[in-house]
């Protein structure tokens, strides 16, 4: 079995245990998927990054307590995180294609020297900012883009569109935080203001990373609400 097999059949058991319900063991998944340790291993380290597992030395694998899963619209646009009125703006903060280094290659599943699009852009709601956005792409996958890119229409649609790199589902993860002095000075709130941090990977439909972003939205403008839909 392939490790993108492995993950895929992890996830489904994921799927079936409650928040913060243990995994069984290495072992015992080992055998039970007909997978080799190391594949294992390897699988169940994309899914810690992904945020829906944590491994607790001593005590084994768990299901994340929170989760957050991504739903997108028949137009494609992933619903999160959303807000109720006027339209989003978006303006640069600034724009590079540079190499990935260790630390974020390992995040995206690259390698250290591939060649990473990574755009700073402050959005806007009703002429004031609500959230600075640290987007990171695979140069590989946006060829020719520009930062003009990331300031008009959709990104997702861009991908979709220009690229034909259809983003197919993707993990968020949500923190509380508060801001630092360069943060506090773009969205025009004091130091240390409390602040919602959004971690976000974005997959194709073959499984590869093709987007990974960091969204700090304002503590004061942005509310998050859950729609929950309980068992007959």
């Amino acid at each position: 079995m392939r490790r993108a097999d492995a993950r895929d059949r992890l996830r489904q058991l994921i799927q079936l245990r409650n928040p913060g319900e243990p995994l069984p063991s290495e072992r015992s998944l080992s055998e039970s998927l007909g997978v080799s340790r190391p594949t294992l291993r390897a699988a169940l380290d994309d899914l810690a990054r992904d945020g829906l597992i944590t491994r607790e030395h001593g005590r084994g694998t768990f299901t994340t307590r929170v989760h957050q899963q991504l739903e997108a619209t028949p137009a494609g646009e992933f619903e999160a995180p959303r807000v109720d009125g006027p339209p989003w703006q978006s303006r640069l903060i600034s724009f590079a294609v540079e190499p990935a280094g260790a630390r974020l290659g390992r995040r995206m599943e690259v390698s250290p020297g591939d060649r990473v699009v990574a755009a700073v852009r402050l959005r806007i709601v009703d002429d004031a900012p609500m959230c600075i956005e640290h987007i990171r792409v695979p140069a590989v996958f946006v060829p020719g883009i520009t930062g003009r890119d990331f300031e008009t229409g959709s990104f997702y649609g861009l991908l979709r569109s220009r690229y034909g790199v259809p983003p197919r589902d993707a993990v968020q993860t949500t923190e509380p935080t508060v801001t630092d002095a360069e943060e506090s000075e773009l969205l025009g709130v004091p130091l240390h203001s409390p602040a919602l941090l959004f971690e976000r990977t974005t997959r194709n439909a073959d499984h590869a990373v093709i987007e990974y972003t960091r969204s700090l939205y304002r503590g004061d403008r942005y509310r998050i609400t859950t729609r929950l839909t309980f068992p007959d």
